[in-house]
């Protein structure tokens, strides 16, 4: 089932609930929630009272990506404040196996994610304890960069580790994805597609998400 995670990072933040609202109103299922420290990636966002704020205006599930130094520190709080899913990346982890355990054990989902120049093997341990992987498919720090084509074949090899190892992860994408690159990343296996600027960038969210997942749709018919 393909599920489409609008990220807020590109939302207008002064109508924040109208936007998010809109773009459920599209057939968003899950809505992204971009964290970073200006550390691990050279910008700065939101932390907790933000995604306590947003618990209170949707009922979808809040998929917190981490982008930060020292995760293990904040991720109570980010499960305190209504995240429902947490993923942090690979390279911000040394002891990567527990801190995917320590965001269960906080009842939150756990995902992994990998930036574009972390090869897919390096999670090779984990996947059987995680629920999902993102792969990003831009440097992450900033919204509405080009997509990185070599994020395609990370999916295709995900997607074939699931099958011959019998796991039950999905495979989330973010970065660039829009009517232009949502096609390939589907068929080379995403399932939870993440989206800034094509959701909230020029005109109606609501339009442009129903769109987007519309495209997605067909892609998934196309797969071989």
């Amino acid at each position: 089932m393909i599920e489409l995670a609008p990220s807020i990072l590109s939302a207008d933040f002064a109508h924040l609930a109208q936007q998010v609202q809109a773009a459920t109103e599209g057939g968003a299922s899950v809505i992204h929630v971009d964290v970073m420290d200006g550390h691990f990636v050279p910008n700065i966002t939101l932390g907790p009272p933000v995604v306590r704020s947003l618990r209170k205006t949707t009922n979808l599930p809040l998929d917190c990506h981490l982008m930060i130094e020292n995760p293990d520190q904040y991720i109570p709080e980010f499960t305190d404040a209504g995240a429902d899913w947490i993923s942090v990346h690979q390279e911000a982890c040394r002891h990567l196996n527990r801190t995917l355990h320590l965001i269960r054990g906080h009842g939150a989902r756990a995902g992994v994610v990998i930036n574009p120049a972390t090869p897919v093997e390096t999670l090779s341990e984990v996947l059987d304890i995680i629920d999902y992987v993102l792969v990003m498919s831009v440097n992450p720090g900033f919204g509405g960069q080009k997509f990185i084509p070599g994020a395609v074949h990370k999916m295709r090899k995900l997607a074939d580790l699931r099958r011959e190892r019998g796991l039950g992860y999905r495979i989330e994408v973010d970065g660039g994805v829009a009517l232009d690159t949502v096609a390939e990343v589907v068929r080379a296996g995403a399932e939870i597609l993440v989206a800034g600027n094509a959701v909230f960038g020029e005109g109606d969210p609501s339009k442009n998400a129903a769109k987007l997942l519309k495209a997605a749709t067909e892609a998934t018919l196309q797969k071989v």
